[in-house]
């Protein structure tokens, strides 16, 4: 299986990283419309092909699937013209920076009989993928409650760059440069992470975004910095379950860290991932009357790149799908009205 790596930025050597080391799968080429970050990181993983646009890249045409690492706004054009082309597609999240888009995308590739994987990383946690089991099994009774996070520190810490220096982080948090602030970008995740270990879909959110002042006239050089830095939903789950989901990039001493509490009315279960080290506890049968929470063991599962290359294989699309991550962008879209109208609002 030959991949092709569209967007060679930071996030891009993790794709040739773990392409690279499936058996039977190799990185045939890059795209980038920096000249020198192309040269860059084709030398770094040796790929022999280089190319300016995905429409060169498409002329070419010998590789079966596109991994897409490009910007957020500009996933939409780029797999749509791979699709038309006939090539798979294992895309960066979110899958478009707006659940329409996101909906165009999943109806076309699915339409062309192709394989549509979003890459929810998160999703590559043995503890969150044990813990959906245990709830999906009934261990925990019915989920009434639940509450998950995901803090990052990197607006009060240097721990992953300077932001006020590094385009990669600067764009984050400028509207006009295609960001959706921390909702978009990391709102995905949380709401991917705590919805699938609940095993239940969102139906209602009240959500409320929050911007803060972070230089002078709220701007570096072309970065009007307007993107949202935090947020704070409660939702309703289909099965008439509550909870409350945050994220923020403001959250000193965590660099990257994913915790959910699951409560059912049988018991319940604790997910953390924490800057690549993941852990579960559940409180269950007799210990729900003492409060006596246990570490519960796991297996390791397969990542996101590995189950896209068997997907493809086996002509069968496996999760996350793009129908997964444009339903999860609605929930997105939909906090985002919520924020404008304080109000709830039902996700449609």
């Amino acid at each position: 299986m030959r991949i092709l790596i569209l967007g060679t930025g930071g996030m891009a050597n993790q794709h040739a990283k773990n392409f690279s080391a499936i058996d039977g799968v190799s990185v045939v080429g890059g795209v980038d419309v920096v000249p020198e970050r192309l040269a860059a990181f084709c030398a770094e993983h040796k790929i022999d092909r280089e190319f300016a646009s995905i429409e060169d890249a498409l002329a070419w045409g010998d590789f079966d699937a596109v991994a897409n690492v490009t910007p957020d706004r500009i996933h939409y054009p780029t797999t749509m013209v791979a699709v038309a082309a006939g090539k798979h597609v294992f895309c960066e999240k979110p899958l478009a920076t707006d659940a329409g888009k996101a909906d165009e995308m999943t109806d076309a590739i699915e339409s062309a009989g192709l394989i549509g994987m979003v890459n929810l990383t998160y999703r590559n946690s043995p503890a969150l993928q044990k813990g959906r089991q245990m709830v999906l099994a009934g261990e925990i009774g019915t989920v009434r409650h639940m509450e998950a996070s995901h803090l990052q520190s990197w607006l009060v810490g240097n721990a992953w760059g300077d932001w006020k220096s590094e385009s990669k982080w600067l764009w984050r948090l400028s509207k006009d440069h295609g960001s959706n602030g921390a909702l978009g970008d990391i709102g995905i995740h949380i709401v991917d992470f705590a919805s699938y270990g609940c095993g239940l879909d969102v139906a209602h959110v009240f959500g409320r975004l929050k911007t803060f002042h972070k230089a002078p006239g709220d701007r570096i050089g072309d970065y009007v910095l307007d993107a949202n830095d935090a947020f704070t939903m409660n939702v309703d789950f289909e099965n008439g379950a509550i909870g409350t989901i945050q994220a923020s990039r403001t959250a000193a001493g965590q660099l990257d860290q994913l915790r959910l509490r699951i409560y059912g009315d049988q018991g319940s279960i604790e997910v953390i991932y924490d800057t690549g080290t993941s852990s579960l506890r559940a409180c269950v049968g007799a210990d729900i009357n003492v409060a006596n929470w246990r570490d519960v063991t796991y297996d390791p599962v397969e990542t996101n790149y590995q189950r896209f290359v068997s997907a493809v294989r086996a002509g069968k699309t496996q999760e996350p799908s793009f129908r997964r991550a444009a339903k999860i962008q609605k929930v997105l879209d939909t906090a985002q009205v919520s924020d404008q109208e304080h109000r709830d609002e039902a996700v449609v």
